[in-house]
């Protein structure tokens, strides 16, 4: 393999640098790691595949085919199974962690990106880019079972902690970025409010006890920091430029 690499972390001491650098394929988009933290999954967009590395060794252990440049994917709840957005093959792999195989491709819309599962795993919800809306999955019949107008080019996508809520980022293009975070209530499958953040609306994530939504703006180069109860911006965060994916850790306390 050659091209990209995978980097981990200490993240006691970041400053430090890399602890390993490992190559995986050619342009790695994203990565999941397992709740063991054993192996990490590395979607590889120029191989249309998924990496596996093995984290105590270092080193890819195999590679998965997927559909048409691969993106976006996260691990199902019971940790089963990782969904898989294919941006150029308008489809979703769902891949077996167990045998490490592809179980089945999904006809999901046009140019997905990213995929969001509820936290007791029945759904997925997809960003469908270029068709400005959501589609649904229904797990366990492994469909699309609705598909949700939302704002203009919708990247990522996260669920509250109790599964009530999909928050879904509305990026835009580069030439007219959006600057919106629609709302989807899971109850209906609709789109329940629209906020308002900064310009190129990426990544989306949600802290442990639901109060707070964080979203990164690409081309503002801040994040907004969404308050869950009264759907408000409570505070804008400068950060780098082009900020791009976003994650939340709980600190225990």
């Amino acid at each position: 393999m050659s091209g990209g690499q995978l980097l981990t972390f200490d993240t006691t001491n970041l400053s430090a640098g890399p602890i390993s650098v490992t190559p995986v394929g050619e342009h790695p988009a994203h990565v999941v790691v397992d709740a063991a933290g054993l192996y990490a999954f590395v979607s590889l967009s120029g191989e249309n595949a998924v990496a596996v590395v093995d984290l105590k060794k270092n080193e890819v252990m195999r590679s998965i085919s997927t559909g048409t440049f691969p993106h976006g994917l996260r691990i199902s709840p019971d940790g089963h199974e990782i969904y898989v957005a294919n941006v150029k093959d308008n489809s979703i792999s769902v891949l077996d962690t167990t045998t490490l195989t592809e179980l089945k491709r999904i006809p999901v819309g046009v140019t997905p990106v990213q995929v969001g599962f509820v936290p007791d795993g029945s759904r997925v919800y997809v960003s469908l880019r270029d068709a400005n809306s959501v589609a649904v999955i229904d797990t366990k019949t492994r469909s699309v079972i609705s598909t949700i107008e939302v704002g203009r080019n919708p990247i990522q996508v996260h669920s509250t902690p109790d599964g009530r809520s999909i928050y879904v980022a509305n990026q835009g293009t580069e030439d007219n970025p959006n600057d919106t975070v629609s709302v989807i209530d899971t109850s209906t499958n609709a789109v329940v409010a629209t906020i308002h953040v900064g310009k190129g609306a990426h990544g989306v994530t949600v802290s442990a006890d639901g109060a707070y939504v964080f979203v990164s703006n690409i081309v503002d180069g801040t994040v907004s920091q969404i308050a869950s109860d009264s759907l408000a911006v409570v505070d804008t965060i400068a950060v780098g430029k082009g900020p791009n994916g976003i994650t939340f850790q709980n600190s225990g306390e």
